[in-house]
């Protein structure tokens, strides 16, 4: 198996964007499309290659970003006054066309006691119309699978699927391994590009009230073993990541071959 070189740009760059379409592609997940001149120069590398997203508050006439050089852009980017600030978030490419210069980013659709949707940034993308502004920084790709992989192992909630679906699309042919996937509902299941030999078990969460990425831990702690020449890929809530580490190690897959990182981390879980 090809190794996949970890890339974290030492210099990242800013890339001013607009909204293209949008379009709701299940119950859980709305896709916006964005383009713009500079997106055509964005370094893409597959994978679950990841950037910041910056997005103009409701009361501003123009998107304000920090200025910066090198890679101190957070600095920079708290010196603008708070009610100036752009929000910012954390977010993977779902796809990207660079002959178009458009960027496909995918959100969840969290949804509160009285069905209202929650999260700025997904609040912003449900509202979102063609012309709307963004700018996104490069951050480059996680996941960082070594030459000699004997297996792949991803796991996944749904704040993890854009990733897990661009590293399943890159992966190279001959890849063997499995994905294990959890999504709020079946209807939020997609179709997913891949090699023959990665696996794709689906876990649809059903009880609206579970924290996210539970029931994806319960299916990774079915497995009783693991090659120690084999990678992991482990995402979403904060507990998901942590926990599923946890395991993977335990059935003898070494700490510097698995990648882990908590997106979020659910009120519930915190508090517990």
């Amino acid at each position: 198996m090809t190794k996949v070189r970890r890339l974290i740009p030492q210099h990242p760059r800013m890339f001013r964007a607009r909204v293209l379409r949008t379009e709701r592609v299940s119950p859980s997940m709305h896709r916006v499309t964005v383009t713009g001149p500079e997106l055509a120069e964005f370094p893409w590398l597959g994978y679950d290659h990841w950037f910041r997203l910056f997005l103009q508050l409701p009361h501003q006439r123009r998107l304000r970003l920090p200025e910066f050089t090198g890679s101190q852009w957070w600095p920079p980017y708290l010196a603008i006054p708070e009610d100036e600030r752009p929000h910012c978030a954390n977010y993977s490419v779902a796809g990207f066309r660079r002959e178009a210069a458009e960027m496909d980013i995918d959100f969840v659709v969290h949804r509160g006691p009285g069905g209202e949707i929650e999260g700025r940034a997904a609040i912003w993308a449900c509202a979102a119309v063609p012309g709307d502004a963004l700018a996104v920084l490069d951050q480059g790709v996680l996941f960082d699978c070594p030459g000699d992989a004997s297996e792949v192992t991803v796991v996944a909630d749904e704040t993890g699927l854009p990733a897990a679906a661009g590293i399943l699309r890159s992966l190279p042919a001959d890849t063997v391994g499995r994905l294990i996937q959890e999504v709020p509902t079946a209807a939020d299941r997609r179709q997913l590009d891949g090699p023959a030999g990665v696996t794709v078990s689906w876990v649809v969460r059903r009880d609206s009230t579970a924290v996210p990425g539970v029931a994806a831990l319960g299916e990774l702690r079915r497995l009783t073993s693991a090659d120690a020449s084999g990678y992991a890929f482990v995402v979403g809530e904060s507990a998901l990541a942590t926990e599923g580490r946890r395991h993977l190690h335990r059935l003898g897959l070494p700490k510097e071959r698995i990648t882990f990182s908590g997106f979020w981390k659910h009120d519930r879980a915190q508090a517990a």
